[in-house]
């Protein structure tokens, strides 16, 4: 007992750098103050903390009634990588004064913050042990590297995971020295949702907003590549205010970057925009209650896939920077988030949804747990940190059963005579085709597609491939966003007013999208053909009919009643032969498959189509037949082809007068017999700055249901349960 009593507080001091690291320390600090009689705790304050900029949040620490032992001026300012730098310098140069005064037996730090790495360096190096927090996650960004230095660092691990201390174990550490608690933060949070949240909401949003009807959105820079960053935040902030949802958008962090993203919050207007509500900081516990009643939020910070599974708010994660981290079936990652189309969509399909709650991140225990720890820790053992390296065999072999799961798109292809299904992978190659005709009847055909995609499916397994999701490919006109074909060709019957997604997403239990061959065409050259990398481009299908598909800074043009890019029947005469579509002088009327045919058919039956050399096709004359006629020298079939070229020609001068695209891809079985005339045109009659458009013939053999697979391979990512 005497000696228990002599015993002297054991001496803790606690870093913190941001309003987000403090979230989690904060019930830490709560527990070591309140069992003032085992600990001596001293709190060092710096990084983004001391900033006007960033909410000045040391205040809330005030506020928290905790006495501030030291604040350091840690950051240089410029928010690039440089500064990043530098401000670890100043924070090197800064903090052993700070230690030697203090004299902690024990650094607790958290996270993955380039702050955080400078205090576990200088207490390192000063022989202070360090307690790290949620080491061993893994989030896809330069934080995984910083967060990684800390563990190897640290002499003792708080994790929140069962894969976190894998991880760590992995990595070497002792298993006696990895405490698995689960998040701190989880111990305020997991009671947050019973609480009065109305005078919060009314608070932070506005008088009238209600549970479930606003969005939450917390975008951070990604340090690895900041311009990618800058432009997905701005398709992101484009996506809200065509979304138009009342919207609750906290400023970025500190790291390089964030001065950018600010810039285009205010080039959009955001602050002065009554559907959003832009704040630098709000208190961990009013934000936390804000997320659980948020129709949705959006962003890619660490919150959304950790703390708000806890309540099931569906979320949105953008981008790289967490997709390595554990998640509820709540998270959907939009891992490519290069348009505000995908965003657009990830936000139709999420907001409003009901999840179940997550406790993968912790059960509301863990700080008994960490104090427990902390308690444990002998300061009069060795200081030397021990790795547990595991054995290494001196000749090791592969085992052929563990290759990676290959991810895939089910795509389907619906034309007017055949129904085909394949299943594709992330690089375009179609691992397996299946082909059936197309039924005349709804009833039917939609039963052939569950059936020949449930089939394809199964097989997928044997293939070793995870099917994403499936991308629906059809004629007409559709809504993308409804995953309803609105109004189909002639060529396939009893096709209005279909709503495909349902059907299929409720047989297959996966996302389902959905565009017009047209589109898909475009979608297909966008990632697998001439357009990847083009902002702006033009598809045009020479096949049966003239379709299309138009890319305009990177994203699809739908048009406001989705009947967009519909290129076939742009008028290239006012008394030019009757189109399909009731009118005439259209494309289609003269540069179509079914339009070459009625030619033929003309010249064949005024005896000019057949010459010499010319085999006689069986059954109906068709414009194959005009087409070799032509290449056989028939002088008839090639004033055809010529005039059918023209049209097109004339055409596409239309449309490069209209978007101004770089390139125009031919694609169809019709496309390398235009390609000539087409350049002529555009040579002769385009106006001299759009002369430079390049004119190519498409490379891809299924531009259909390659990009039917493109819109889940772009759309689509696995969740991890």
């Amino acid at each position: 007992m005497e000696k228990d009593k002599n015993k002297r507080k054991l001496r803790i001091c606690v870093a913190t750098c941001n309003r987000a690291d403090y979230s989690k320390l904060a019930p830490i600090m709560f527990g070591i103050k309140e069992q003032s009689d085992g600990f001596d705790l001293k709190v060092v304050v710096l990084g983004s903390h001391l900033i006007d900029d960033y909410g000045n949040t040391y205040r809330m620490i005030e506020q928290d009634d905790f006495d501030i032992n030291t604040r350091l001026h840690t950051i240089v300012r410029g928010e690039d990588e440089a500064a990043m730098v530098e401000s670890v310098g100043l924070a090197l140069v800064k903090l052993p004064d700070v230690l030697n005064r203090l004299q902690p037996d024990v650094m607790i730090v958290h996270g993955d913050r380039f702050d955080a790495l400078a205090v576990a360096t200088s207490a390192a190096l000063m022989n202070i042990r360090i307690l790290h927090i949620e080491g061993g996650e893994v989030s896809g960004t330069i934080d995984d590297s910083i967060r990684h230095a800390i563990t190897k660092l640290a002499h003792y691990h708080v994790c929140c995971t069962r894969s976190a201390e894998q991880h760590l174990i992995a990595m070497c550490e002792e298993h006696d020295r990895i405490l698995l608690s689960g998040c701190p933060s989880y111990d305020k949070l997991l009671t947050a949702h019973s609480k009065d949240y109305m005078g919060i909401l009314q608070t932070w949003m506005c008088e009238d907003v209600k549970s479930r009807e606003y969005i939450v959105a917390l975008q951070h820079p990604v340090t690895t590549n900041i311009k990618h960053s800058v432009n997905m935040f701005e398709f992101t902030l484009d996506a809200l205010i065509t979304f138009g949802k009342c919207t609750l958008i906290l400023f970025p962090n500190i790291d390089a970057g964030s001065k950018e993203m600010v810039r285009v919050m205010r080039k959009k207007g955001i602050e002065k925009n009554p559907n959003f509500h832009a704040v630098k900081h709000i208190p961990f516990e009013q934000f936390i209650q804000l997320v659980a009643h948020a129709g949705l939020m959006i962003g890619n910070s660490s919150c959304g896939v950790r703390e708000a599974g806890a309540f099931g708010t569906p979320v949105i994660n953008l981008g790289t920077r967490q997709t390595g981290r554990e998640t509820g079936e709540n998270v959907l990652h939009v891992r490519n988030a290069d348009s505000q189309t995908k965003i657009l969509q990830a936000l139709q399909l999420q907001f409003g949804k009901l999840y179940p709650c997550s406790k993968i991140y912790g059960d509301g225990n863990a700080v008994p747990r960490i104090l427990k720890f902390l308690k444990s820790i002998d300061i009069n053992e060795p200081l030397q940190k021990k790795f547990c390296f595991p054995p290494v065999k001196e000749c090791s072999s592969q085992d052929i059963d563990h290759i990676l799961e290959i991810q895939s798109a089910l795509a389907v292809d619906l034309g007017g005579t055949n129904l085909r299904v394949a299943i594709i992978d992330m690089k375009g190659e179609i691992m397996k085709k299946y082909v059936q005709a197309n039924p005349k009847t709804y009833k039917e055909r939609i039963e052939l597609i569950l059936k020949m995609c449930t089939e394809a499916a199964a097989e997928s397994v044997n293939l070793n491939c995870r099917i994403l999701g499936v991308g629906v490919s059809t004629g007409g006109r559709v809504n993308p966003g409804e995953g309803v074909v609105l109004h189909a060709t002639k060529l396939i019957q009893e096709w209005e007013s279909v709503d495909l997604r349902t059907p299929i997403s409720d047989a297959l239990h996966l996302p389902v999208w959905l565009d017009n061959d047209g589109n898909c065409a475009a979608l297909a050259e966008k990632k697998f053909g001439h357009g990847k990398g083009v902002e702006c481009f033009v598809v045009i299908i020479t096949g049966t009919g003239i379709g299309g598909g138009i890319i305009h800074n990177n994203e699809l043009i739908h048009g406001s009643m989705y009947c967009a890019a519909e290129l076939g029947h742009i008028m290239v005469s006012l008394d030019g032969p009757e189109c399909t579509c009731g009118s005439k002088g259209c494309i289609e009327a003269y540069a179509s498959g079914v339009a070459l045919q009625r030619e033929a058919k003309r010249l064949h039956d005024e005896d000019l189509l057949m010459i010499d050399g010319m085999s006689k096709s069986g059954g109906a004359v068709s414009a194959i037949d005009l087409v070799c006629a032509a290449k056989l020298g028939n002088v008839e079939a090639q004033k055809v082809l010529k005039t059918a070229s023209c049209a097109l020609g004339v055409g596409i001068v239309n449309i490069l007068h209209t978007v101004n695209p770089a390139l125009v891809v031919l694609s169809g079985v019709l496309a390398a017999h235009y390609e000539d005339g087409v350049k002529e045109v555009i040579a002769q009659r385009a106006l001299p700055s759009a002369r430079a458009v390049e004119v190519v013939v498409s490379g891809l053999a299924e531009p259909a249901l390659l990009g039917a697979a493109s819109m889940v391979l772009d759309y689509a990512t696995r969740r991890t349960y």
